[in-house]
Parts: structure tokens; C-alpha cells; sequence
């Protein structure tokens, strides 16, 4: 496709379907984000899954840089790799609600941070996802 003919198609459906950046229901009753995209009928394609992901990625570890900015920075990958899947699962306000846990890997005390994780109602809910980050925490 021309690129002409692809921009030209593209804000008259902006302008015809409008920009929703959450998802609603048209007035056919079909999940519907963007513009106009119809999840019930087309879902999105994986190239278009991974976009969304690493920008949640990214979302992630601006969140994290401005709740725990010199917890964050100090510890090596492997755990910053734990915070960031935490806070993707359990958004920020959740991860924020983990108090000793995070204390515990500000100071160091990797092994003590591990457990809090495990004694969590997170743990119990996510089961062998908790058992896994907590070991990543726990080891580096």
C-alpha cells in the first residue's frame, strides 16, 4: 500500500471511529479499543501483544524509579527483574503494600525479603510464580 493512501485512510477513520485508548462496547455490542478495532472479532496479533507488554514493561520501571528509586537502582538485574514482574502482576499500589518486603531489600537482606514474599496472600493466590521470584530474590 502507498503510503499516501495508507495516512489518507487513516484519519478518516480516526475521525470516523474516533480514539478510545480503553476499551468500550460499540453500538454493536462488540469489545472495541483504538480505533475501532474489534477485539471480539480480531483480537490483536502477537507483534501487537508484545508492544503492549514491553510498554507495561517500561510503565514498570518508571513506577518503580519514582517509589523506590535508590532500592531499585542498587540491586542487580535478577531482582530488579522480580520487582518489575511484582509490580506487573500486582500494580504499583500493590507491590507498594509489600513495606518489610521492600525494607528488607533496601538493606540487603535478601534471604528475609524472600520470605516475606512467600508469607504473602499474593503467594497463596500466584502460587508457583511467588515460588519462583521469591527463589530469583533469594539468590540473584
Amino acid at each position: 500500500m502507498e503510503q499516501s493512501l495508507l495516512q489518507k485512510v487513516k484519519e478518516q477513520l480516526v475521525r470516523h471511529e474516533g480514539l478510545k485508548l480503553r476499551p468500550y462496547r460499540c453500538p454493536a455490542g462488540k469489545l472495541t479499543i483504538g480505533v475501532g478495532r474489534n477485539l471480539d472479532a480480531n483480537g490483536i496479533s502477537p507483534k501487537e501483544a508484545f508492544i503492549l507488554l514491553e510498554n507495561d514493561i517500561l510503565r514498570c520501571e518508571r513506577e518503580l524509579m519514582e517509589h523506590i528509586p535508590i532500592t531499585y537502582i542498587e540491586i542487580n538485574e535478577t531482582r530488579k527483574s522480580v520487582l518489575l514482574n511484582m509490580c506487573f502482576n500486582l500494580g504499583i499500589s500493590g507491590l507498594m503494600e509489600f513495606k518489610n518486603t521492600l525494607a528488607f531489600i533496601g538493606a540487603g537482606d535478601f534471604e528475609k525479603a524472600a520470605n516475606g514474599m512467600l508469607a504473602s496472600r499474593w503467594a497463596k493466590q500466584v502460587g508457583r510464580r511467588a515460588i519462583e521470584l521469591s527463589e530469583q530474590m533469594r539468590k540473584g
